[in-house]
């Protein structure tokens, strides 16, 4: 008898109707002769719905009761669907991610999971049960409530799945698969079949929102491949899975035929901060990142420029939008310190990538990309290259179109 991880969003357990929806389908498994373990989110925006009302309260909020009220969530989900089980005539248990024996950091709202204790949900499985887990959440070395970060229900299926050895984890959500770019965009956008780890990453972190980096992170350390589809139909998603699995599945025929290019990711959630006139000389660097990194503050692109007159560079760098203010009070400070002219910043700005493990063996990517970009006149501000992906920073008004002229430049429709 195999074990079926499902993991279901907030947009699929949003009603009670969808609740209904999705324990018929979690019951047509079981029925099937499976065990079935089920992790879910907060119906439609609960979460978002908790923080208004802890905002009418304090606008300051202490990071135990922050946890301890957003992590109520998943509760009522988990609760609904068990019930809509039961009273189909299946039977169920809803466990809280720290009764399912998730044991996180001692880091309240964005710890890591260290481990999973399987004795509770083994015990369940026996029985029969569908054991339904809330997501995004576990208990820390005092057996206090923490959370994971946003959307980590979905590292929280894939690390449950890894712990049951558990070969696919399903993730249910409202898209029925990843897309060669965001199909609201680009209407000719392309399902993809199957996608890499190393490709899926870089496209969640880069803006697609469709799974979150940390559950493909998990994904690829434990080899979990991750089904993503659609909870409103019954058609295959999309696969993601290693490289060297996807080569085994198309045997071996398309082995020198690589895509350059995969996907097209956009994020409109950064914003450019930048520091002027400053010595161009060691430990400046290390001195402004390191006043970021100590109020925990993400840096991304960085970009220095160096001036022909004397030894003085200029740095610019990007940083998530709600960031920025923080990022410029630091960058100032900094500034004085260094005596260097000051800071600028510009929110009116969004990033866009191109994504593929192709590139590494087809040069000439980022050239086409920014052939592309020159010729409707969009002017790219900064860049960013790896193996795998090349980012640009161009003007926010021009993102939506720099997205619909590369899907067309690289053929991915």
């Amino acid at each position: 008898m195999a074990i079926i991880v499902h993991k279901y969003g907030g947009t699929s357990v949003g009603t009670p109707d969808k609740i209904k929806n999705v324990a018929r389908r979690v019951k047509k498994v079981r029925d099937g002769g499976d065990n079935v373990v089920v992790i879910v989110s907060a119906m439609g925006h609960t979460t978002d719905e908790l923080i208004n009302l802890m905002h009418k309260v304090t606008d300051r909020p202490d990071p135990r009761e922050y946890d301890m009220l957003v992590s109520t969530g998943e509760q009522v989900s988990a609760a609904l669907l068990a019930m809509a089980l039961q009273e189909m005539g299946c039977p169920a248990i809803s466990l809280t991610g720290g009764q399912a024996g998730v044991v996180t950091e001692d880091i309240y709202k964005k710890a890591r999971i260290k481990h999973v204790h399987m004795d509770r949900i083994r015990n369940e499985l026996k029985e029969e049960k569908v054991v339904v887990i809330t997501g995004f959440q576990g208990v820390d070395s005092k057996g206090d409530i923490i959370t994971i970060g946003r959307g980590g229900s979905d590292t929280s299926a894939v690390a449950i799945a890894a712990a049951l050895e558990a070969k696919v984890c399903d993730i249910y959500t409202d898209v029925d698969g990843v897309y060669t770019t965001d199909p609201r965009i680009v209407r000719e956008a392309r399902k993809l079949e199957h996608i890499s780890y190393e490709e899926m990453l870089e496209m969640a972190s880069l803006g697609a929102q469709v799974l979150h980096p940390r559950s493909v992170e998990c994904a690829s350390l434990y080899d979990i491949v991750i089904h993503l589809r659609s909870s409103a139909s019954e058609e295959a998603g999309t696969l993601i899975m290693s490289a060297k699995s996807i080569a085994k599945q198309q045997g071996g025929a398309k082995m020198e035929k690589k895509e350059a290019v995969r996907g097209i990711a956009l994020d409109e959630n950064i914003a450019k901060v930048g520091i002027l006139k400053v010595p161009d000389q060691p430990g400046v660097a290390a001195r402004l990142f390191g006043a970021l990194a100590a109020e925990n503050i993400n840096v991304d692109m960085i970009v220095q420029s160096i001036h022909s007159k004397g030894a003085m560079a200029d740095m610019a760098f990007t940083v998530d939008r709600p960031d920025m203010k923080r990022a410029v009070e630091v960058v100032d400070k900094v500034a004085a310190e260094l005596k260097a002219e000051g800071s600028i910043s510009d929110a009116d700005v969004c990033k866009v990538s191109l994504v593929g493990v192709g590139m590494v063996s087809q040069p000439g990517t980022a050239a086409k990309m920014f052939d592309a970009l020159a010729k409707e006149k969009i002017n790219i501000q900064m860049i960013s290259t790896s193996e795998i992906k090349v980012s640009c920073v161009v003007k926010k008004e021009d993102g939506k179109k720099a997205v619909q002229i590369l899907h067309k430049a690289f053929n991915l429709a």
